[in-house]
């Protein structure tokens, strides 16, 4: 899955993910895929209600090993 920004939350706890992932979104066009690694489990519902509430779309999740990888296309 190609991405126009990563982000590296990994080791970071909830809510810091989400603050995060934010602030990186409002660095991207719309249209834009971020690529968020996270290794808080609680980021699997929170990154998946936060990309509905904010109009963006969640593409895709995968989880290689303890990291949780997610592709968010903002709205």
């Amino acid at each position: 899955m190609k991405s126009d920004k990563v982000l590296d939350a990994k080791g970071l706890a909830c809510p810091m993910p989400i603050v995060r992932t934010k602030k990186a979104m409002n660095e991207i066009e719309s249209g834009q895929v971020l690529e968020v690694h996270a290794t808080d489990k609680g980021a699997k519902n929170d990154l998946a209600a936060w990309s509905k509430s904010g109009g963006h779309e969640l593409i895709e999740q995968a989880e290689e090993g303890d990291v949780l990888k997610f592709w968010i296309k903002k709205g």
